[in-house]
């Protein structure tokens, strides 16, 4: 006879009949799925609490209640009446900043766990490739070329075309004979990093200080000033990156065993790669054009969702983007108001946060810094 256990534990014994073995395995796949999809609700849940919160706080602080109400009305498209002033704060001002901060910390967090599944480390990031320096460098050469003052859009521009740029001088220099090595890879991102870095230096010495403020400005991680159409551009892009890295899930997993295991199962490793790749650096690109460098966020967040949720990167990537997401809305909440009226750059609370947390995972993994 089969031992008896508490509904949740029930066991099906030798003697039991093809119809029990079904039900505890339909059991099981639902408490493997269900826990994974609650959290994913409760980040969803608080990520709308957040966009609320953040909203309705600031120099002006309005009630939640209100701020709730005018961002569904305006959403949905309701034609329920609204307060004039109330609506111009929330809509015009304070929310397109916040879905702004959310989008663009989706982005880095989607990129991190996508980029830390591939390296296998979780010191990862999605900078690791030089994407963020090659497009802090291509808006630098904007601001110092004067493009702000002929379409404010060349910058962005400019940023996004030299995070392309550099995944693919980066790609190309750890590329032989159609294979590429992660370590060449990882020493070529720093390597590109580093020049991107010396050339930004450099041109501090030929600008003037107001050109210069700028440039510090936006290297730090600005989201002040950000509109609809900042968001409008970006989404669709992050949007679909996105989804092409969650796509890509299962490859990830395998990845993760090991790449001679996953080509035994039939993943196509050089191409998954390079699909990662390059999806990582659309959507990094899209999220610096628009705030600039904003760090820490890849790191911090998908290494805390892999505890709670787990490594299956099927619910780990949407898992992050909404940690993401909600982690950048609270930090630019905090930039703007721990000081207030004095506004902190964002970039500067993720690194206040991230420093602390990189030096705890190096300290965790000290065998990675280790000579061999």
């Amino acid at each position: 006879m089969s031992a008896t256990r508490g509904p949740a534990e029930a066991v099906p014994g030798a003697d039991a009949t093809p119809v029990e073995e079904a039900a505890f395995g339909i059991r099981s796949a639902a408490l493997i799925v269900a826990r994974p999809a609650t959290l994913i609700l409760a980040l969803a849940g608080m990520l709308a609490a957040a966009v609320v919160v953040a909203t309705a706080v600031g120099t002006v602080r309005l009630p939640y209640g209100e701020t709730a109400r005018v961002v569904l009305v305006k959403t949905l498209g309701l034609a329920w009446p609204l307060e004039p002033t109330y609506e111009t704060i929330i809509w015009s001002v304070r929310l397109p900043r916040v879905l702004a901060a959310g989008v663009i910390g989706f982005a880095l967090a989607v990129c991190g766990t996508a980029m830390q599944g591939l390296f296998k480390n979780p010191l990862a990031s999605p900078d690791i490739l030089g994407v963020s320096s090659g497009g802090a460098l291509g808006a630098v050469a904007g601001i110092v070329l004067g493009w702000p003052l002929v379409n404010p859009w060349l910058v962005p521009t400019a940023a996004f075309v030299g995070a392309l740029v550099t995944l693919v001088v980066v790609y190309a220099l750890a590329t032989r004979d159609g294979r590429t090595d992660m370590a060449t890879l990882l020493l070529a991102g720093v390597a590109v990093s580093s020049f991107a870095g010396a050339v930004i230096a450099l041109l501090y010495h030929f600008v003037e200080d107001g050109v210069l403020r700028q440039i510090v400005y936006w290297l730090m991680g600005n989201l002040s000033g950000k509109r609809w159409e900042h968001v409008a551009v970006m989404a669709p892009l992050v949007a679909a990156g996105s989804l092409g890295l969650w796509l890509l899930s299962r490859d990830l997993n395998l990845l993760m065993g090991g790449e001679d295991d996953a080509r035994a199962l039939g993943v196509s490793v050089e191409r998954t790669k390079r699909w990662v790749m390059a999806l990582t650096a659309l959507v990094t690109g899209a999220a610096v054009s628009v705030a600039g460098v904003i760090g820490f966020v890849g790191l911090i967040v998908p290494h805390m969702l892999r505890l709670l949720i787990g490594p299956d990167h099927r619910w780990l990537i949407p898992a992050s983007g909404l940690g993401g997401a909600t982690f950048l809305i609270l930090a630019d909440l905090l930039a703007r108001t721990a000081f207030s009226p004095v506004e902190l750059r964002t970039g500067i609370v993720t690194a206040l946060a991230g420093v602390p947390f990189f030096l705890y995972l190096l300290a965790r993994r000290r065998e990675m810094v280790r000579w061999s």
